[in-house]
């Protein structure tokens, strides 16, 4: 089943190049929503039948690579499968906002089909090279699509850079697993193998080395301050769609590393340098939210905020680690928040950077202080907009809320001083936020003229608001009845938490 969700989309993209350029384009979205729509019904399927106290589920294992100890390992468990079914519902979201798309929209659907196969393959890989594939070959579909569909020449130099850095990164995670495979007795990538072994027990120097390396391969990816300078202009520069794939679901590969691999197969080094994490997350929580703060671009704004919502899940991942002055109770609840966090962040974040991407549709700019009081002319994107917005600075009813306050109340029985200072966070969010929707929705209307751009500024579009309420939709029923999401969580929470603690 999970090969199938895996290589569906991959196998019509490849299906897609074959239909000639001919056919009319709106079909080759059609066709997108359609594979979507399917893979999104299968993973239904399997959430409807899965265990949440069962383990690792629907695993399949076939040797790939046996001289090497790599195989084709794939399963999911109560830690992947949200990841993997809200990866499933942005791609079709995605691709119901992309019925506008007019240009070269053969290879943009077999572009974001691509992506999405290797998306969702690093969620359900249970095999480091595996995983090291998918994650790379994600990075190399949003370098085309920045550089092919995003905002002209600077988009390429933004592409560019988003490669480079995040290349960098995925070569120190590469390093950190061949130095796992190599601790381990009998020589193996397998991550379910690797975690019962422990491999680097007893071998302080050794696992400080190996955590360092997968750490930073992960906190670029993530991205983490000091090392998040490539994200802004990837996503300034990047098509809307580009945009909500990335903060949505590429960066939460970062922060579903430290969960998968870095936490359960290394929990001495993990517990030894948590306190790295928690600052880290903290300065994170606090810079990306001042930095939003002072933008004017509506695009680069929200491109901060993610520094910001990711660095509550470093912050609660690194209070996991910490086993003094806490009970499993406390970290379990913290890693809960986590995880819950990164669906939060995904459907919350992607709905805001496709309304991103209403504003530059209309006049071909970001800039919120060439904007004023498109409420009174469009008052369903001013509607939608302010509960994206709401929900992304953790208003009660929302999914933001809920990931926030578990994370919040997980942290601070370890961690204290670094949680009341995160707190913050929520403030400068909540700032920056009501003064984006001030600025660009309320006062006299004003609209700036763009070269190409319609007169008019038309309210939502079908296509756009259908997309973006369902993600909306999907974080209302998280912040009002979060159990369907919590009891595939917290069991697979508690089992990580005593793996940490062993």
């Amino acid at each position: 089943m999970l090969t199938a969700i895996t290589f569906l989309p991959l196998a019509v993209a490849a299906a897609v190049l074959l239909v000639p350029r001919t056919v009319a384009d709106r079909l080759f979205v059609w066709i997108w929503i359609v594979t979507a729509t399917v893979d999104l019904a299968l993973v239904v399927v399997v959430w409807a039948v899965f265990d949440p106290g069962g383990g690792v589920a629907f695993e399949q294992a076939v040797a790939w690579i046996p001289q090497a100890g790599v195989g084709y390992h794939v399963g999911v468990d109560g830690l992947s499968l949200p990841l993997v079914a809200v990866t499933c519902v942005l791609f079709l979201s995605v691709a119901v906002y992309s019925l506008r798309e007019t240009r070269r929209v053969r290879s943009y659907v077999a572009v974001f089909l691509f992506l999405q196969t290797v998306c969702i393959g690093v969620f359900v890989a249970l095999d480091l090279i595996l995983f090291f594939l998918f994650f790379d070959l994600a990075i190399v579909a949003m370098f085309f699509v920045i550089a092919g569909w995003g905002h002209g020449l600077r988009a390429r130099a933004a592409a560019l850079k988003f490669f480079l850095y995040t290349f960098t990164g995925s070569l120190a995670l590469l390093l950190g697993f061949i130095g796992l495979a190599l601790a381990a007795r009998p020589h193996t990538f397998d991550i379910v193998a690797l975690t019962d072994a422990n491999p680097v027990a007893g071998r302080d120097g050794y696992a400080a080395l190996v955590l360092l390396a997968i750490g930073v391969g992960l906190a670029i990816k993530t991205p983490t301050v000091p090392v998040h300078t490539w994200l802004p202009p990837a996503h300034t520069d990047a098509p809307a769609t580009g945009s909500a794939i990335l903060a949505g679901v590429l960066l939460k590969m970062g922060t579903y590393g430290f969960v998968r691999i870095a936490m359960p197969i290394l929990p001495d080094a993990w517990r030894r340098y948590a306190i790295v994490f928690v600052v880290v997350g903290v300065i994170s929580v606090i810079y990306g939210g001042l930095v939003a703060l002072a933008q004017t671009d509506f695009k680069r704004m929200i491109a901060y905020t993610s520094v910001n919502h990711l660095g509550y899940v470093v912050l609660a991942v690194g209070a996991a680690g910490t086993l003094a002055g806490s009970d499993g109770r406390a970290r379990q609840l913290a890693v809960t928040g986590a995880v819950t966090q990164m669906v939060s962040h995904g459907l919350l974040t992607g709905a805001l950077f496709l309304l991103a991407g209403v504003l530059y549709a209309r006049r071909r700019r970001y800039d919120m202080n060439a904007f004023s009081g498109l409420a009174a002319k469009t008052p369903l994107f001013a509607g939608v907009t302010a509960v994206a917005a709401f929900g992304s600075l953790g208003i009660p009813g929302l999914s933001g809320f809920i990931a926030e306050f578990q994370i919040l109340t997980g942290s601070l029985a370890t961690q204290p001083v670094a949680t009341g200072i995160a707190l913050l966070g929520i403030l400068i969010t909540a700032a920056l936020l009501v003064w984006a929707l001030q600025r660009v929705f309320l006062g006299p209307l004003r609209t700036p003229d763009a070269p190409g751009a319609a007169a008019a500024f038309p309210d939502l579009h079908p296509s756009e608001l259908v997309a973006i309420v369902a993600l909306l939709v999907l974080a209302l029923a998280i912040g009002v009845a979060p159990r369907f999401l919590l009891d595939v969580i917290e069991p697979a929470s508690r089992t990580l938490v005593d793996l940490v603690a062993r």
